[in-house]
């Protein structure tokens, strides 16, 4: 049975082509992985499903009764309300049935020593047996339960609870709203990065989570573990088109090289046909024989320049002229706490030439904090870090948020202090800006005209050009679609330097890590962080 449809949509904004003869059918059951560029049209066929936005030609379809429920990270909670009271505003039925319950014991309690209150008690009792098969139905004997379980792995503690959700940080709104929609428990799910600002356990929860869900699902997210888990087709966006791939992401990597290999192909099948029809031209119009060869030459050159030259390549052609010291930082005896909570204590450890440290632990444990300290933006309250001279660090969190909205993505990333830009090739910077999907209309744009997955790619793109010794990255993929995910791993890499991490990507963090930091290990004490080599 279909729950949504979409037929033949077309969208455009301000005269540029957003979606093109787009197909959809959610079935019941479906979990639908939808993957594309930033940019590609993902969020708009959530926001047709949802009646934000009108196509300009087709139609949009929901079954009638259906029940949507909807995440992004602009969900909107009453900010005056804790996330207990707007939970526990879910279950205002099962509240009252439990409110008759309460009665109905009472009455049955006094009613029971009437001799003559027969009738009344058989019709309480029957009553009684209606709504207790009501609770089974509603799952309602468990619903405090699944609040508190709910919150406890979103990683929300008793302070969270109860003070007003406008106090939160933006990321806790954003898990209070990921707590809401999922405890609605809704027939179809439209979720919107749903991993962003989750710990590993708080992703493996919603993993589970989905175990049990009878609904349908789609999701936007780059997450690629998650999908695996998760989903049972990937739908791409791509060309103003959607493709669709049977089964869960890693089936998706597979299905989609043989579709490339068939392109591929069929193109060198109509090149070769054009180049036959060109030299029937040139016999019948001696005229045009120039131009037709031309035709072939240029189809020739087309197919040459679109077989992508190896990233890897790319790369280290890039970072060949980098040169870094062996040892690099060296940590010493660092305790932090906050308030009465000991984050980390006497901790130890050097960050050396080649390091890909990731480091790892549940919401609330340090991680960031550590990042911060290293970088200088928090004092630690004993022990010291010790840089070696000339070791440049770069945040890549610090150079996200003071980007100038002013300036050009070109300028940003070109005319940063000590920037490869300067050093390596021109030819090497465009290839490696053009891999991260920069184009030369991109390059002119002020970063203010930008979203946030664009402001996330030049962010990233300063600090893998910057010609920093150490790169201190801060969950790097929240905000970056997957091609730039994968091509930031491919240049970590090969960085020469050292790179510290904090990120609940687990396909990330399993490719790129040779060191583990552990905070709060299952058998840690308070404050004790485990180092881990790969």
């Amino acid at each position: 049975m279909s729950l949504i449809r979409l037929q033949d949509i077309n969208v455009q904004f301000e005269k540029t082509q957003i979606l093109r003869e787009v197909f959809l059918r959610l079935e019941t059951g479906d979990r639908v992985g939808l993957i594309g560029k930033n940019g590609s049209g993902k969020s708009t066929i959530l926001k047709l499903i949802l009646e934000q936005v009108t196509p300009d030609t087709g139609t949009v379809t929901v079954d009638a009764g259906v029940k949507i429920g909807y995440f992004s990270q602009f969900s909107e909670l009453n900010g005056e309300s804790t996330i207990l009271e707007v939970l526990d505003e879910l279950f205002v039925e099962i509240k009252a049935i439990e409110a008759e319950l309460a009665s109905i014991d009472t009455t049955i309690a006094s009613v029971a020593v009437d001799p003559n209150a027969g009738d009344e008690l058989d019709r309480l009792i029957h009553r009684q047996a209606e709504l207790f098969e009501e609770m089974e139905r509603l799952g309602g004997w468990d619903y405090k339960r699944n609040i508190d379980t709910a919150l406890t792995t979103l990683g929300f503690n008793e302070a969270h609870r109860v003070c007003p959700i406008d106090e939160l940080s933006g990321g806790w709104r954003n898990r209070a709203a990921l707590a809401k929609i999922l405890l609605e428990n809704p027939d179809v799910l439209l979720l919107d990065e749903p991993t962003n600002y989750l710990d590993v356990a708080g992703v493996e929860w919603l993993e589970s989570w989905f175990r049990d869900f009878k609904g349908a699902a789609i999701i936007v997210s780059h997450d690629r573990k998650f999908l695996d888990a998760v989903v049972t087709r990937i739908i791409e966006v791509e060309n103003f088109h959607l493709h669709e791939y049977p089964g869960n992401f890693g089936e998706y990597v597979v299905q989609k090289q043989f579709r490339l290999k068939t392109l591929e192909a069929q193109f060198v099948h109509e090149s070769e046909l054009l180049a036959f029809e060109s030299e029937g031209i040139a016999d019948r119009r001696e005229a045009a024989k120039a131009s037709s060869r031309k035709l072939g030459s240029q189809l020739a050159s087309i197919k040459k320049n679109r077989a992508p030259r190896p990233v890897d390549q790319i790369i280290t052609e890039i970072y060949s002229g980098l040169h870094i010291k062996d040892v690099l930082c060296r940590v010493e005896s660092l305790d932090k706490s906050y308030g009465d909570k000991l984050l980390f204590s006497d901790l130890a450890f050097e960050v050396r030439r080649g390091n890909r440290i990731v480091v790892l632990g549940s919401n609330g444990s340090g991680k960031s904090t550590l990042l911060k300290v290293l970088n200088g933006e928090e004092k630690a309250d004993a022990g010291k870090v010790t840089w070696a001279p000339g070791a440049g660090v770069v945040s890549y969190n610090q150079v996200l948020a003071e980007l100038d909205e002013d300036d050009t993505v070109s300028h940003s990333v070109n005319a940063m202090p000590g920037s490869l830009a300067f050093t390596a090739t021109r030819k090497s910077v465009n290839r490696f800006l053009s891999m991260f999907q920069f184009s030369e209309a991109d390059l002119k744009q002020k970063i203010g005209n930008l979203s946030g997955g664009q402001r996330a790619r030049v962010a990233m793109a300063q600090c893998l050009l910057s010609g920093a010794s150490v790169l201190l990255l801060d969950e790097p993929t929240n905000h970056l679609d997957m091609s730039s995910t994968q091509v930031m791993e491919r240049a970590l890499l090969h960085f020469p330097g050292a790179v510290i991490v904090v990120s609940h990507d687990r396909f990330f963090t399993d490719k790129i890590a040779n060191r583990h930091l552990v905070f709060g290990g299952a058998d840690a004490l308070p404050g004790e962080i485990e180092l881990r080599v790969a």
